[in-house]
């Protein structure tokens, strides 16, 4: 794939990411490429189109995650990963960022391990697990929860809600505006609130995207995870 093509993307993504950065993302592609053809990651083929709809589509969150991180060293837990989109470009490009990426498929967290081996990167890790049962210890949670074309607001929020942190936020990716994701997740999880919604642009991809951060009312902190589940 094209260091040239990278290079601009994220030029108009407004980020600057070293030689070896940007070598690991090149080199991730083409992992996830080799690994499709037997493991069915995803339904992409073409070099060109995983650049702009999987690799950019991810790195289009960054700068707003370093924006509402402050780039400070934190945990985060991507749900439902699958090749781990945008997990493992998170670990690559953020470095303080310890990155577990999560999934209920187990070949795929495998090759979220084989990629963590071969890029050489000791802040990534894949779990083969579902994200509703996972129940950290106190204090191992995650302080970020982010998620791509996973699942409907209100699920995403419900089941992944024990692993989080206290003060801990959510990250939805989403395509258009999900109007009707945001009325259902009022109804279904009135302990979240939506407290910031912005469009991105995908160098190279004519298609809506936007971030939706969430994260619990105070109100609920002291509600126990299992019984907002039940609700």
């Amino acid at each position: 794939m094209s260091r040239s093509a990278l290079t601009t993307g994220l030029q108009s993504l407004g980020l600057t990411l070293s030689p070896a950065q940007q070598a690991g993302l090149l080199e991730y592609l083409d992992l996830l490429q080799k690994w499709n053809r037997v493991y069915n990651l995803t339904a992409l083929r073409q070099p060109h189109e995983m650049l702009t709809h999987h690799l950019f589509d991810s790195l289009a969150a960054l700068a707003p995650l370093l924006r509402q991180t402050g780039g400070r060293p934190l945990r985060l837990l991507d749900v439902g990963s699958g090749g781990g989109l945008p997990g493992v470009v998170i670990a690559i490009a953020c470095a303080q960022t310890d990155v577990t990426c999560v999934d209920a498929v187990a070949k795929k967290a495998a090759f979220i391990q084989q990629a963590a081996s071969t890029l050489g990167l000791t802040n990534l890790h894949g779990l083969h697990a579902r994200v509703e049962s996972l129940r950290p210890d106190e204090g191992a949670g995650f302080d970020l929860v982010c998620s791509r074309a996973f699942a409907a607001l209100p699920d995403f929020v419900t089941w992944s809600r024990a692993a989080l942190n206290p003060g801990a936020v959510w990250l939805a990716m989403k395509g258009k505006y999900p109007a009707d994701e945001l009325q259902a997740l009022a109804a279904a999880a009135p302990w979240v609130e939506v407290f910031h919604v912005e469009q991105v642009q995908v160098p190279g991809l004519d298609a809506q995207r936007c971030l939706v951060w969430l994260r619990e009312r105070a109100s609920a902190a002291s509600i126990p995870a299992a019984d907002i589940a039940r609700a």
